[in-house]
């Protein structure tokens, strides 16, 4: 599923076998988030991991740090299913 564009933000939600792989995708993407320095709106229900990316200090809009983050998140969403 690609990312979508909406409300002055990028949305999607990754789908996990279970909770336990969707906390691990969570843990194991945050270094690497933390090392971008730009941080995403997500919640977890049970196996799915719901994003929402939006630059607060440009004005709640969507930036090239949005889809950086989107890929990154991409990158290790594929290195931790796979």
């Amino acid at each position: 599923m690609a990312w979508e564009e909406r409300e002055n933000a990028l949305h999607k939600t990754y789908t996990f076998k279970s909770f336990e792989e969707a906390i691990g995708f969570m843990k194991a993407s945050a270094p690497e988030i933390e090392a971008l320095n730009h941080h995403p709106e997500w919640t977890n229900v049970y196996n799915r991991v719901s994003c929402r990316l939006t630059t607060h200090d440009a004005g709640n809009t969507v930036t090239g740090k949005d889809h950086q983050l989107s890929q990154l998140l991409d990158t290790c969403y594929q290195a931790f299913t796979t």
